[in-house]
């Protein structure tokens, strides 16, 4: 995923209010831009850390600005959760996720289960589908990237909603997708939400199946880049 228009680098001041961050450019302006993240972002939100913003498409936008990525240490993260679904997208559609293809019509925001709409929906011209759900993952504890990264009650219905898809027989994959690069494992962070690792153990057993990637994070993209160990 290439970014639209070129970033621009900035320092962190503050974030606040959840989707909020007071950000500081190097001629001295300090505007508020967009935080496109409902998480706690531990780690990710320390005043002075170097960070890089896009410029809104819309030009009606309230927010002139969307921050995107911050350095920590030596490598970037991304922050912004309305990313993941387009990574993932342009993987499988050239063949960067092996399990995952196969599937000759990919659709997006499909309506399925209970008002939920699935993320990716695979379809083969056998009528076989496969359903994918995306979660962004940019938490990182030791040497593992770990989600959630605060309660997330959405998140559990959707692993119910991917476990009644197996009951009708359907294949259905959750994805954890790891906007950072400096992780080598995975893994469900059950102190932070013990239902939601209840959840996740519950589908596993039911069949759906779990994937998580790394990225590969420049100024200028972000594309998928190796597979994560997940330590059950």
């Amino acid at each position: 995923m290439k970014f639209t228009e070129p970033l621009v680098q900035a320092t962190l001041l503050k974030r606040y209010k959840r989707f909020l961050a007071d950000i500081k450019f190097p001629s001295g302006e300090i505007i508020t831009a967009h935080v496109a993240n409902p998480g706690a972002m531990t780690g990710l939100k320390e005043p002075g850390s170097e960070v890089w913003v896009s410029p809104a498409q819309n030009p009606a936008r309230k927010l002139r600005w969307s921050w995107e990525l911050i350095r920590i240490g030596d490598s970037l993260v991304g922050i912004n959760t309305s990313h993941p679904n387009s990574i993932v997208a342009e993987a499988i559609n050239n063949n960067k996720i092996r399990t995952l293809s196969g599937y000759p019509k990919l659709r997006r925001e499909v309506k399925y289960g209970e008002s939920s709409r699935i993320d990716i929906l695979l379809e083969k011209s056998s009528g076989e589908k496969c359903f994918v759900e995306i979660k962004n993952v940019h938490l990182k504890r030791g040497k593992s990237a770990e989600f959630p990264d605060s309660v997330t009650t959405r998140g559990a219905k959707h692993l119910r909603e991917l476990s009644n898809m197996v009951k009708l027989g359907h294949r259905a994959v959750m994805v954890y997708l790891v906007q950072r690069e400096d992780c080598a494992t995975f893994k469900i962070a059950k102190d932070i939400d013990p239902s939601y690792h209840d959840a996740f153990v519950k589908a596993t057993n039911s069949g759906v199946e779990h994937l998580c990637y790394s990225c590969r994070l420049t100024t200028k993209s972000i594309c998928i880049d190796k597979r994560i160990r997940m330590i059950l």
